[in-house]
């Protein structure tokens, strides 16, 4: 049974019982404490919990799903997943236990032919809490089930919460026995992987309350309206039905995978090294279509960074198995012809799809080209001093400049004898992260501390003496220090807690800033600053590791900013601000910006407008970003009502809300004016250089500028430098001529292309002449029938080359198949007429797999050997009924 078919069965089986069929939310989810919806009841979320009243009583779907926390483990297992697709049934205190456990009975025993899944009832087994008595004697009285295959388990297996207080409830998994080839007998507390889950009922009953994880909080009593979430996994259910091993063996994912290995030249299953990079590039690839028809676009934050992660790991997968030609191309259209049936919208823009996916894989190909030359070089200077190590901080730079995968830099370097300091580099990484505002960090709003324990320091202490635009250093007390669980009595070396300060000259990240770096001294301890945040108006919160001795609440300490990171980050600021308004200069007004981002040595700026920028326009926003530096323009700061600064016109960004007495920042008066509440240097020319690194888009309308500031922008323009020099002696030519000569080069490996293409399409038409002229007759139609050694492609021309060769009024038939077992069928003008249908054709050949129009349709997910024997009954079809 197909994915598809199995999708349609359960919305049909639920709707006929009552349920509004609710379509799937799109993978990017406006919850605040997710980037992508990550199981079915996500968009249920607010109904569930009692936020909002349910729109109906009973609802199912099946929800889209993505989960990205175990990705590592994508393909080296074949459990893992980072998309998949999950069928729901829904009661908003409408039925409970006893209908949701006769639902999925009924739904899995009945026979395919009436409708269901048609699992044998004898090999499905269940588990239920321990103490959900009601639950165990409802499978027996409902289904039948023996004592046996009901499985007492406790709260980690069968007992669900959302991690927090709310409602909570136990549950009951379905799971099916696999046979004895799969494992030990035994039933699922003995043997997953034989036994496998496909259902999960969860029963919402109870309230919970405070505690940790999914064990050990109070269950404080009855909901007042009990409620039903259950899941089905879609891929595990397919693979049950289609009797695969796994969910890489299905009809929409097996296709990608097998076109993988065609591209490779290998054999699914000839090597376990190989087969894992198959499963991660079946995956991702999959993923990632499935992200970009949803809207998500490759980003280096965020969802988008999500994307684009997922992408690169597939064509970095591609390379390691040997392909070093663009993959997506080739894959994007075999995972879009898997998930079609299911979910037309992948069809309906895979122009946009492809075309991004390109972009990102082309981007991506390039950056392994720098990287490569940096590493080369990099490892050549090692050699030539006699040393064998590549240190952390250049495997670092590779990582966060180029964007070099560590694996890859590990495996160029063994491959020239070096090795790599990847404790360094792990180090360096660790900082970054710890710098970084991961966004799950940022939505907790209070770093590791509960949000109504700041609460109730800021009642009892009142706001933050805050000197962050005044002073480097104070002398503080320390009011609080807090943990996951709440207040601690101490923190100890190695610690990571929030700490509360009475004064504090820490920034912290607001209005597109980074937060400060810095230090916590006193008499007996030292603590790291890592992270400052303003969870609650009025209140800073500092996250701190405990470098040496103990912080404990009561101490005095010194609280120091670090100075150079201070200064990167006024530099960056300060150049937002600079270029804003150098871009407003250049483009006009309606260029405002729309989002911001600065650190240390960088700067990213949003603004709309429709189109790229092109390399002349760059050029005049960076020089009239730098002439201002070169000017050397005072920057001030005013405060003023906030009538007067919307007199001056100065622009209020972000759709903040800000006070009656507003803080004006501006650089050379009104060239340059905006409500500010960020550190700045005080003249321009203090900024150093803006260098821009990238312009692209990022949404539709919307446009980003990146730039590298102060030394790191001296470092940016010096590593240009040095590539157009390596440039100019690789090609032989004057660094002037560059541009002539590259150009030449490119103009000849596009004629070079075009002659190609005219030599394919002469072969192709020769052998159209040929194949027309052997056709054969059935019942009144002429039939041709081929196989080609290349891709779909070419077996679409040559169809439609055949049949535009047939006599002009005589019904016929084209079909083609590839290697890869995908099959093109073309009928022409007259074929129609007389009611034949290519698309028609295609899925009859196929069974179903398959679509297009009635001129030309093409289909796959079928063996080589099954294509050519499907092939070979297309005489008879026509002719059939």
């Amino acid at each position: 049974m197909l994915t598809a078919d199995i999708r349609r069965r359960f919305l049909d089986f639920f709707a006929a019982r009552g349920h509004t069929v609710v379509p799937s939310a799109p993978l990017p989810t406006p919850d605040p404490t997710l980037l992508f919806v990550n199981a079915g009841m996500v968009p249920f979320k607010p109904y569930l919990t009692g936020e909002q009243q349910a729109p109906w009583p009973r609802a199912t779907s099946v929800q889209k799903c993505i989960r990205t926390l175990d990705i590592e483990e994508v393909g080296r297992t074949t459990r893992h997943g980072s998309f998949f697709q999950m069928n729901g049934n829904f009661s908003f205190g409408d039925y409970f236990k006893r209908e949701a456990i006769a639902f999925a009975w009924e739904l899995s025993t009945t026979p395919v032919a009436e409708g269901g899944y048609g699992l044998d009832p004898e090999r499905i087994w269940v588990t239920v809490h321990h103490s959900d008595a009601e639950a165990r004697d409802l499978w027996r009285a409902v289904a039948g089930l023996p004592e046996r295959r009901i499985v007492a388990r406790g709260d980690e297996d069968n007992f669900w919460s959302m991690g927090v207080p709310g409602p909570c409830g136990p549950c009951s998994e379905l799971y099916y026995d696999r046979g004895p080839a799969l494992g030990r007998e035994g039933g699922p507390a003995v043997d997953e992987d034989r036994y496998m889950e496909f259902w999960n009922l969860v029963f919402m009953q109870y309230e919970r309350g405070e505690g940790p994880g999914k064990t050990g909080y109070p269950v404080l009593g009855e909901l007042p309206r009990r409620n039903i979430d259950t899941g089905m996994g879609l891929e595990r259910m397919a693979t049950l039905l289609q009797e695969k091993d796994n969910l890489y063996e299905i009809d929409e994912t097996r296709p990608i995978l097998s076109r993988a290995a065609e591209l490779a030249g290998i054999r699914y299953g000839a090597d376990a090294e190989s087969d894992v990079r198959l499963r991660v590039v079946a995956d991702h690839v999959r993923t990632a279509l499935m992200l970009l028809a949803d809207g998500t676009a490759p980003a280096n934050e965020g969802r988008g960074y999500v994307l684009r992660r997922i992408l690169r790991r597939a064509v970095r997968s591609m390379r390691q198995l040997g392909v070093h030609d663009p993959a997506l191309p080739e894959l994007l259209p075999v995972a879009r012809d898997c998930m079609a049936p299911g979910h037309p919208e992948v069809t309906d823009g895979f122009a946009r799809i492809a075309d991004q996916a390109a972009g990102e894989e082309d981007a991506f190909r390039s950056t392994l080209r720098q990287g490569t030359t940096v590493l080369d070089t990099a490892v050549a200077k090692i050699r030539d001093a006699g040393g064998r190590v590549l240190p952390g901080t250049q495997a670092f730079l590779l990582h966060d400049t180029y964007g070099f995968p560590i694996d890859l830099t590990l495996e160029m370097a063994a491959e020239q004898g070096v090795d790599v300091d990847r404790a360094g580099f792990t180090a360096l990484m660790e900082l970054q992260r710890e710098r970084a505002r991961a966004d799950a960090r940022a939505r907790k709003q209070g770093g590791t501390a509960d949000t109504r324990d700041l609460r109730r320091v800021l009642d009892t202490h009142g706001p933050t003496d805050w000197r962050a635009w005044d002073t480097l250093t104070t002398e503080s007390t320390v009011l609080a220090v807090l943990g996951p669980t709440g207040p601690l009595p101490a923190a100890r070396e190695g610690e990571i807690v929030t700490a509360v300060l009475d004064r504090s000259p820490f920034y912290a990240e607001s209005g597109g800033q980074d937060s400060d770096a810095g230090r916590l001294t006193g008499a007996a301890f030292e603590a790291e600053v890592i992270d400052v945040q303003r969870p609650l108006p009025g209140l800073i919160t500092h996250q701190l590791r405990v470098v040496s001795g103990e912080l404990a609440a009561g101490a005095r300490v010194q609280a120091a900013v670090d100075p150079d990171w201070r200064l990167g980050a006024r530099q960056a600021h300060s150049g937002t601000h600079v270029l804003h308004a150098a871009l407003r200069e250049v483009l006009g007004p309606t260029a405002l910006q729309s989002g911001s981002y600065n650190r240390p040595g960088h700067l990213r700026l949003d603004f709309p407008w429709r189109t790229a920028l092109s390399g002349t326009v760059r050029g005049e926003v960076e020089e009239a970003a730098n002439r201002a530096l070169r000017q050397d323009l005072p920057v001030g700061v005013r405060w003023m009502p906030l009538s007067e600064a919307r007199e001056i016109g100065a622009l209020a960004l972000f759709d903040e809300t800000y006070g009656e007495e507003v803080r004006v920042v501006e650089i050379g008066g009104a060239w340059s004016r905006e409500l500010c509440g960020g550190t700045h240097v005080a003249h321009a020319s203090q900024i150093g250089t803006i260098a821009l690194t990238s312009e692209g888009s990022v949404g539709a309308g919307l446009r980003r500028l990146e730039a590298a500031v102060g030394i790191e922008g001296f470092r940016y323009l010096a590593r240009e430098r040095d590539l157009v020099t390596r440039l100019s002696e690789h090609l032989g030519a004057p660094r002037a001529e560059l541009p002539e000569r590259i150009a030449g080069l490119l103009d000849r490996l596009k004629a070079t292309d075009r002659e190609n293409a005219r030599l394919r399409h002469e072969a192709t038409a020769a052998r159209a002449a040929g194949l027309a002229d052997r056709a054969v007759d059935a019942g009144g139609v002429r039939v041709v029938t081929t196989t080609v050694e290349s891709g779909a492609d070419e077996a679409r021309a040559l169809a439609t080359a055949v049949r535009d060769r047939l006599p002009a009024r005589t019904a016929g038939v084209v079909g083609v198949a590839t290697g890869s077992g995908v099959v093109v069928v073309a009928v022409n003008q007259p074929a129609r007429e007389a009611g034949l249908d290519a698309a028609a054709l295609v899925k009859r050949l196929l069974d179903g797999r398959g679509g297009g129009s009635p001129a030309v349709a093409q289909g796959g997910g079928l063996s080589p050997d099954r294509i050519t024997a499907a092939l070979a009954g297309l005489p008879k079809l026509v002719t059939g009924p």
